[in-house]
């Protein structure tokens, strides 16, 4: 009964989504206050009826009930807790019942949280989220619904993609998703400026925060995806240039551009044009990667390959949304003032340059996703462009990116002293020049681009912390002063400073892991021993051990550095009998200097001497860690930010002064 309880639930989010994309925009139009106000309580109940509909998929899946298609092909009765409630949002119907029900969140958070919007504003941006999941909520009950029946059903279930039964998989979804949808908000806000006409300081207010958790949550998913996929392939790498981790990584791009035309909008009432059309982009790409991953154009460990026909279905969403709202902006654009005048060097310049990067880096991500599709659909042929077509194009391009963070904070709006800015930054340079000549009297070795790319490491992270320093006078004024500066400075100024020196601590690691890591890959039986980066590996053989619903070989290795124990390394490959598949599990030793990364897999028949024979990949990654940390950095940088108190309380609203008139004597 709780299936059908939760079927009932999702038609009635979708009445209450129709009514809401038609009744508060015709208000708004009207001046009906009453009509308006309609958005809140209809926004709200869509939450509740979508969060009933998704429990009750949960609960499914807790319990096992083997008659809900959806849990017959995604869930066991013998997988752990987590990763049955997991299998909730691991097929494509859960998936998008999850993507919908954080829709709905999104906008019952403007009814809530937007107080300070006006009533004509708020119905607007409410309708338009509402157009939005009518979109969803009608896809997922015409062609995929998540609570179909199967009769009769099977004594137990198929169980989930054993590569998607891991802690960190369990939750790069949701965080994906937050980010995702997150930027549908921004969309709807660009899209009901752009009915209204009006796009000012104020609306960028308004529109910064929601910006910032989308960015934040994307970025968080996007790194926890990544580690995901370091310590669970069983290759040693953390970034592929997968189609699927690219369609989430462009609107990751275009958000970050976004996110820093908004405070120009805010603070000097320019950019207008360009905030709105990346809003607009930003949630373009978030629903092109939906397409990818559900159109079955491609085969991934991420995708869910369904039918053509939903595949078609989306694409009309996608025509709708995408060529609705740019026809929207191609006539509304022009008349858009243009907003503060500002000079060639300039932060708002500074701005600008950085957004252009941004946006040709995300032109090239998608050129190279997209080329390979195009190209198969109109020819047949079969092309790849992987890792050095991204390497060759994408990273020259974001180089003179890092330059400009470093150098963008001491510029001054509308106006900038130059002279002066070298002057304060002179000293930076030459720690930046010392610390790189270091690094290579040190490693001896390793290519050009290394170098190039590690001095600009530097670059930013010194002067971000000099311009940090600076803010609040540090060395120039007494300690006890400077730490009271320090306290008074908004959060978002110190949000961005982690932000900043987030990105460079993770170009170490990109930097260290990727051209100073060493690899062995060599057939081994017990007792036989590899030497690696100063490391003695010794394999001593092989364990078979049971999980909860997998059997596992599991491979011991000894460790040894200048004949001293370092320590012990348990690789594993383990086979789901169920899912009739297999997965590595790799074994690692992590410090802040680097990993020792080991893997284990069978050899193919004809490279085996005997059944004892193991293929062993050890890898030494430099720096690799520093990755996740710089992620952390940025998340807690986001973070930081959202909680300036100048974001919470919104864009402000007019009083009038009361003056009092004092009679003349």
């Amino acid at each position: 009964m709780t299936p059908e309880i939760g079927h009932f639930a999702l038609a009635l989010a979708l009445a209450l989504a129709l009514v809401q994309s038609i009744v508060p925009i015709v208000g708004a139009v009207r001046g009906n206050l009453i009509w308006m106000r309609t958005a809140r309580s209809l926004s709200i109940g869509q939450v509740i009826f979508t969060l009933m509909a998704f429990g009750a998929l949960m609960q499914a899946f807790i319990v096992s009930d083997f008659t809900v298609r959806n849990v017959a092909e995604n869930s066991h009765s013998l997988k752990p807790l987590l990763f049955k409630i997991a299998g909730t949002w691991g097929s494509h119907e859960g998936s998008l019942l999850l993507w919908v029900l954080i829709l709905t969140i999104f906008g019952a958070g403007v009814s809530l949280f937007g107080r300070n919007i006006p009533e004509a504003t708020k119905a607007r941006v409410l309708a338009v989220q509402a157009w939005i999941s009518v979109g969803f909520l009608s896809f997922l009950l015409l062609t995929s619904n998540p609570f179909e029946r199967i009769f009769p059903p099977p004594s137990d279930g198929n169980d989930l993609n054993p590569l998607l039964q891991d802690v960190g998989l369990a939750m790069h979804p949701p965080l994906l998703y937050f980010g995702y949808v997150g930027f549908s908000i921004v969309f709807s806000f660009a899209v009901a400026a752009l009915l209204e006409g009006r796009i000012d300081v104020v609306w960028a207010r308004w529109v910064r925060p929601w910006t910032l958790a989308a960015w934040v949550s994307l970025t968080a998913g996007i790194a926890l995806g990544s580690w995901w996929a370091y310590y669970e392939l069983g290759w040693g790498g953390w970034w592929f240039w997968d189609p699927v981790e690219n369609v989430s990584f462009m609107p990751w791009l275009l958000g970050t551009a976004l996110l820093h035309s908004a405070i120009v909008t805010e603070k000097r009432d320019a950019f207008k044009s360009w905030t709105v059309l990346l809003a607009i982009l930003t949630f373009s790409l978030s629903l092109l990667g939906t397409f990818i991953v559900r159109s079955g154009l491609l085969t991934s460990v991420h995708a869910f390959a369904v039918d053509p026909e939903r595949g078609l279905y989306i694409l009309m969403l996608l025509a709708l949304s995408i060529g609705g709202s740019l026809l929207l902006f191609a006539w509304r654009a022009p008349t858009m003032e243009p907003g503060g005048l500002f000079k060639p060097i300039s932060r708002e310049a500074g701005l600008l340059l950085n957004n252009l990067i941004l946006a040709a880096a995300t032109g090239i991500v998608l050129f190279g996703t997209l080329y390979p599709l195009f190209l198969e659909a109109v020819s047949g042929e079969k092309v790849s462009v992987g890792p050095p077509f991204f390497n060759s194009a994408f990273i020259p391009m974001m180089l003179p990116l890092v330059f400009f963070m470093g150098l963008g904070p001491f510029l001054s709006w509308k106006r900038a002293d130059l002279a002066g800015v070298v002057q304060r930054l002179k000293f930076v340079a030459l720690i930046c020049v010392a610390a790189t000549l270091i690094v290579w009297y040190v490693a001896r070795g390793g290519p050009v681009l290394a170098y190039a790319s590690l001095l600009l490491a530097f670059w930013l992270a010194f002067a971000t912390v000099r311009e940090w320093m600076s803010r609040i006078r540090l060395f120039e004024v007494p300690f006890a002063v400077a730490m009271r500066r320090a306290y008074g400075l908004p959060r978002a100024a110190h949000g961005m400073t982690a932000a900043h020196l987030g990105l460079a601590i993770a170009m170490f690691g990109f930097i260290g892991s990727s051209a100073w890591k060493s690899e062995e890959v060599v057939f081994v039986k017990a007792g036989s021993s590899v030497s690696i980066a100063g490391f003695e590996v010794s394999f001593l053989g092989v364990d078979k051990i049971r999980g909860p619903n997998y059997i596992a070989n599991r491979g011991v290795l000894l460790v040894e550095r200048n004949g001293q124990f370092v320590t012990t390394l348990y690789p594993e490959r383990r086979n789901y009998p169920v899912a009739q598949s297999s997965t590595t599990e790799s074994a690692i030793r992590s410090t802040l200097a680097g990993d020792l990364y080991a893997s284990i897999a069978e050899p193919a028949a004809e490279q085996a001497g005997t059944s004892d024979t193991w293929t062993l990949r050890i890898l030494y990654e430099p720096l690799v860690n520093f990755i996740w940390l710089g992620a952390l950095m940025l998340v807690l940088g986001g973070c930081l930010s959202l909680t300036d108190r100048r974001l919470r309380i919104g864009a402000p609203k007019k009083t009038k002064i009361a003056c009092e008139v004092v009679p003349a004597e």
